[in-house]
């Protein structure tokens, strides 16, 4: 097979070649002749085993995988294998061609990859499964934990999804959208791949709330040529002072990526003006390795000469690394003009990985070092975390909750009472310290001096913190600790302390129980003992014995499970927990958004979003539930989109005058003498809308007014907010949702 085969036309040829070049241009790591040779070869078979398929878009499917190759050699900068497995990542899943011929023609390694990426079908996977979207991704994690190529691979095929989505259906986007967001966008974060990251940020972000994306995109285009300018001034004469020295440095504006300008927005409840780093200057310093933290030091040292820094908003990332490999000053300076400038200060070796992630990371790495990087730590924990998953056959999408919680959240780093720095993610509190350690030492902890302060279990962790973990041995591990920690191994630790500590009552529980089956006249059997381990929701026998010699189990419980009479049984859901992420399809007891009784109607309105008529909608339908109704861009719906993407149905509000809906607004006003008989009437008498609950609280001379109002539809609520905003005591109206 030398030729590309007839069923393309001479145009797709001319095309397939044209992009084939391409790739070979941007392919920078060893290129060989042999190298090429096998490329080549992985790109002719790719086209011959993909000659019959098209895209959505009526183009070539081959156009597809010389994308995704282009970008794992161009975007990522990786060499010959990754490329082959671009070009052959959709053959085994799509075509007649089979694991075992990819491996003859290629090698073991490239096989292993292309399984790796290959999505598993209905057939493969337990017919209990909840979702074949988290049964693929836990796929993708287990061999990316020895191949990690598996998700490089994965993230290039996924951005080329994200940039061609226009020609799917709307609820196809949805799903591949929030399942990116999810999953995919974080981990490229993770592995320092910056530029992948941002991209898919915005596109998802384009797809789940165009109305958003195009504002924003608006907005920024409106200020581009003023912030550059404004920038440009800004570090001119820091550049030049630097220059006198001996220091060279070049300088440029970053704009932030739409999503993350949005992210700043809605986090503070900001307008674009007053979000200070939607433009930040970054200073790159030519220098050696040797002389690297001194030159960014000395340059934080110079733009000190001219401007205030504001001390709080300081990030030392050079003195402390991100595990993705990140090395970067940010510092905040007051500009002459009045505004605070975000400035980004790192050498080229830092802007060269910041830019192209963990790829380059390695080409910088010393290969004498014997320290770990935060990324083969970060390994490392993905790789404990595949074991503990096989220990304790985890289902798919507690694997990926698991899988979220240590590895999709931002580190901090604390210190042992020897000084040796230990990284956690955010959140994670003394308890989580406590078993990282040691299991004995978590399932005995009382307490911890942090900075040399008696702190409780449940103290959430902080940059620079020093830990003192204090133990007793009249401590037992609790089920209550699973609310105070935030790791995966904090969690499976305490679930096995806690297992540990209750096979201590079997001798105890044991024949207590048999003397209760005894009084109940039922068989003191294996069975028996299985059914009330089952009815009464528990993890297995150990429990029930625990349960019994403590005496939370008794006589009258028995006889409820054996007389078949269920109507307590429910009370033993509370013992169910050993810290494992609920499951996102359970049911919240919240009260209904809509005024009407919409879950009579087969649907219900998520309380967490609270979407009304006019709204962009999302509708999913779970087994046994009514249809829940969200906004796409809900974090909520794109968790269930992300994991029950075939579950998505096409949904559109039918305005009636007759159901009103909640919506909340957030009013920032002056403390002045009738602020409130105006806004009153402007809700009441004006928009003739109805009140539910307001909340007006005073801060010094503002005040901030949170209402809850019904309204039957959007441009009702738009409406109202106008009529708002020009109230003269009324500063700022947001509406509130996801909150």
């Amino acid at each position: 097979m030398n030729t590309l085969p007839d069923t393309y036309s001479n145009d797709e040829k001319l095309e397939l070649e044209r992009m084939f070049q391409e790739l070979l241009r941007c392919w920078k790591t060893r290129k060989d002749e042999q190298d090429i040779e096998k490329v080549t070869e992985a790109y002719l078979l790719a086209a011959d085993a993909h000659k019959d398929a098209r895209r959505r878009s009526g183009e070539p499917y081959m156009y597809h995988p010389l994308a995704v190759a282009t970008i794992i050699a161009g975007e990522m900068g990786m060499g010959r294998t990754s490329i082959i497995c671009a070009l052959l990542h959709d053959v085994v899943e799509d075509t007649e061609y089979g694991l075992d011929y990819i491996r003859e023609r290629f090698g073991d390694k490239v096989a292993q990859i292309v399984d790796g990426v290959t999505k598993i079908t209905d057939d493969e996977v337990d017919k209990n499964a909840k979702s074949l979207q988290a049964e693929t991704f836990r796929k993708v994690i287990m061999s990316m934990s020895d191949e990690i190529r598996v998700i490089l691979v994965k993230l290039a095929d996924r951005l080329h999804n994200m940039r061609t989505l226009g020609a799917m259906p709307h609820h196809k986007q949805l799903k591949i959208a929030s399942e990116t967001t999810q999953v995919y966008a974080p981990i490229a974060y993770r592995l320092g791949l910056y530029k992948v990251k941002t991209e898919l940020d915005d596109l998802c972000l384009k797809y789940i709330n165009p109305q958003i994306f195009n504002s924003v995109k608006s907005q920024l285009d409106a200020i581009r040529e003023r912030k550059i300018r404004e920038l440009e001034e800004f570090v001119a004469p820091v550049k030049d002072y630097l220059r006198q020295r001996g220091i060279n440095v070049t300088t440029m504006a970053i704009e932030r990526n739409v999503s993350a300008v949005w992210e700043r927005m809605e986090k503070y409840g900001m307008s674009m003006e007053e979000v200070y780093d939607v433009y930040v200057a970054r200073v790159i310093i030519d220098c050696g390795p040797e002389d690297e933290k001194m030159r960014c030091w000395e340059t934080f040292a110079a733009f000190t000469t001219f401007y205030y820094p504001d001390s709080k908003k300081m990030r030392d990332w050079v003195s402390f690394p991100k595990t993705n490999g990140y090395e970067s000053i940010h510092a905040v300076f007051m500009s002459k003009e009045g505004n605070w400038i975000e400035t980004q200060i790192r050498t080229g070796r830092m802007n060269e990985i910041a830019e192209h992630g963990f790829s380059v990371y390695w080409q910088f790495r010393d290969a004498d070092t014997e320290v770990e990087s935060g990324l083969d730590l970060w390994m490392s924990v993905v790789k404990n975390l595949v074991r503990q998953e096989n220990a304790q056959k985890a289902s798919a999408i507690d694997f990926i909750d698991y899988f979220k919680l240590d590895l999709f959240n931002d580190e901090i780093f604390v210190f042992t009472p020897k000084g040796d720095k230990m990284t956690f993610p955010k959140g994670s509190t003394v308890l989580d310290f406590a078993y990282n350690i040691h299991s004995d030492i978590g399932n005995h902890c009382a307490g911890a001096n942090v900075n040399k302060k008696l702190t409780s279990l449940n103290t959430e962790l902080k940059m620079g913190d020093q830990i003192e973990i204090i133990t007793s041995q009249f401590v037992e591990p609790k089920e209550e600790w699973f609310e105070y920690i935030a790791t995966s191994t904090a969690k499976s630790r305490l679930k096995e302390g806690i297992k540990d500590y209750r096979r201590t009552f079997k001798a105890k529980g044991k024949p207590m129980l048999e003397e209760i089956f005894r009084k109940a006249k039922v068989e003191f059997s294996m069975q028996n003992k299985n059914l009330m381990v089952e009815k009464l929701h528990l993890m297995g026998r150990t429990d029930l014995y625990y349960y019994v010699a403590t005496g939370k189990i008794g006589q009258q419980d028995v006889e409820n499970v054996f007389r078949n009479n269920d109507s307590k049984v429910d009370t033993w859901l509370k013992y169910m927990t050993f810290g494992l992420v609920r499951s996102s399809s359970q049911k919240k007891n919240t009260e209904n958004n809509g005024a009407g009784d919409s879950a009579d109607k087969g649907y219900v309105v998520a309380p967490c979003c609270k979407p009304i008529p006019g709204d962009d909608v999302v509708a999913i339908k779970l087994p046994g539930e009514p249809v829940h109704i969200h906004r796409p861009d809900c974090p909520e719906a794109m968790k269930l989109m992300s994991r029950f993407g075939k579950n998505i149905v096409k949904a559109s509000w039918e305005l009636a005058d007759d159901i009103a809906y909640f919506a909340t607004l957030k009013l920032t006003c002056i403390n002045k003498i009738g602020l409130g008989v105006n806004i009153f009437d402007v809700i009441s008498k004006d928009e003739k809308l109805d009140i539910r609950e307001i909340n007006m609280k005073s801060e010094g001379s503002i005040v901030i007014a949170k209402i809850v109002l019904y309204v039957t539809n959007v441009q009702n609520l738009n409406s109202l907010i106008e009529k708002l905003k020009k109230i003269e005591l009324v500063k700022k109206v947001e509406r509130i949702v996801n909150k």
